[in-house]
Order: structure tokens, then sequence, then C-alpha cells
């Protein structure tokens, strides 16, 4: 088992070392860097502003009933700092990524590995096409630039979604969750949030790309390594957030 892990572990490194380099062909590359704009990040857009909205209003709940239960008086101005912080710090960068894992990493996985069970790839490898890099590097690409920008607009869903839920259940005014979100938070954690959404975008792209790539069998191979993509990039995304929060924030 261990040693099967750093077997995988050395092939997927060396995927990444055909993966990245400069394209061959620049022209089709942007042809496909675009297509997978369009598959990885705007297709996602519905999930994250459903669950992004729902997460907010969630958070800022639980936020103003702790903040209810304590023994000594927390202004509900709090409630709208401590939604943004939480959804700026953890909440908007892991959770929408793990759920990005979900959706993006089993689509690339099964895409791939339908590509090899079709023998497709072996036919750019016989054009003399190096096919990781055509495959997998237009996905790393639009996975790192897009993921940002929807992890942005999960966090502001996510403020509208408090925001929205004391309107609703009149616990707190809507001047004071503005005045919370409008306090003073250090730049540093908004970059921090970004570094860490770039790093598991790149995950998001390379571990279901390494499965896929080297799935062996038939179709039903390729339901199973869409899974383990899945489950193992997930893993790495928690993994990651330990690493960077301790690194970052330490």
């Amino acid at each position: 088992m261990l040693k099967q892990l750093f077997v995988s572990i050395g092939e997927y490194v060396l995927l990444l070392g055909k993966a990245l380099r400069k394209p061959q062909k620049r022209n089709v590359y942007l042809k496909l860097l675009v297509r997978e704009f369009y598959d990885l990040g705007v297709n996602s857009f519905g999930l994250v502003l459903f669950t992004s909205f729902f997460v907010g209003a969630v958070v800022s709940i639980q936020m103003y009933n702790n903040f209810s239960a304590s023994s000594f008086p927390i202004p509900t101005s709090f409630v709208g700092y401590a939604t943004k912080a939480v959804l700026i710090l953890e909440f908007s960068p892991t959770i929408i990524s793990v759920i990005l894992a979900g959706k993006v990493g089993s689509y690339i996985a099964s895409s791939i590995g339908t590509m090899r069970v079709t023998e497709q790839i072996d036919a750019l490898d016989i054009m003399g096409v190096n096919s990781s890099n055509f495959l997998i590097l237009p996905k790393i690409v639009a996975s790192v630039v897009f993921n940002p920008i929807l992890i942005a607009i999960s966090i502001v869903v996510g403020i509208l979604g408090g925001y929205f839920t004391g309107v609703a259940t009149g616990n707190w005014t809507k001047a004071d969750y503005i005045s919370g979100v409008q306090m003073y938070m250090p730049t540093y954690f908004i970059w921090y949030a970004f570094v860490k959404t770039a790093a598991f975008a790149f995950l998001i792209a390379t571990i279901p790309a390494y499965f896929g790539y080297n799935v062996k069998g038939g179709s039903l191979e390729v339901g199973r390594a869409s899974t383990q993509a899945v489950v193992w990039t997930m893993i790495a995304v928690i993994i990651m957030d330990l690493i960077l929060t301790q690194m970052l924030l330490s």
C-alpha cells in the first residue's frame, strides 16, 4: 500500500513534468483554454452561488446564536464581521474547493479516462503530440485562473446570504450587519484566501487528470478512476489547507 502510494506520487510528478511545458501550437491551445474556462468555471457558477448563499446564511445564524448565548454582551454588528471573516478565511476557499473537487474532478477524470480507453490519447502520441500537455495544461490554467473568481463571488454571495437572513428573521438590523461587514480586516487575510484557492485549484485540475490519464481497462475502470480521483483530491485539498494555514497564519 505504502509502496504503491510512492509509485503513484512519482508517476504524478513525472506527468506534471510533461504537462507543464510550452504548448506546441498556440492557436489550438487558446481554443482549448476557452473551452476549459467554460467547462470548469462557467458551468460551476450555479452550484457556487446556491451553496455560498446558504452557507453564509447558516454561518450568520450560528454566529448570532453564539453571541446571544455568551456570558457577556456582544454587539450584533459583530455578526456581520464574523460572517465575513469565516467566509474569507475558511468556508469559501475550502468548502467551495471541496465541492468543486467533486464536480470538476469527476469531469476531468472521466473525460480524460474515456479518451484513454478509446485510444484517443494513443493516437495523439503517435502523431507526435505531447498528449499530457495538450489535455492537462489548459485545465490547470483554467482552474488556477477561474477558481479565485468563483471564490470571490462565493464570499460576496455568502455575505449577502447573511444579510438577507437578518432581514428575514429580524435577529439583527440591516445597519448593524452592514457596519460589521465594513469593519477592518487585514488585507493579508484576503491574500491568504486566494493563495489557498490557487493551490487548491492546481490540485483539483492535476490529481483527477492523473487518474484519468492512467486508466487501464474499459468503461468500468473509468468510473472507478473518477471515484478515486474525487476522494484523493478532497484528501489533498484538506491536507494542503492544513499546511498553508500553518505556513501563512502561524
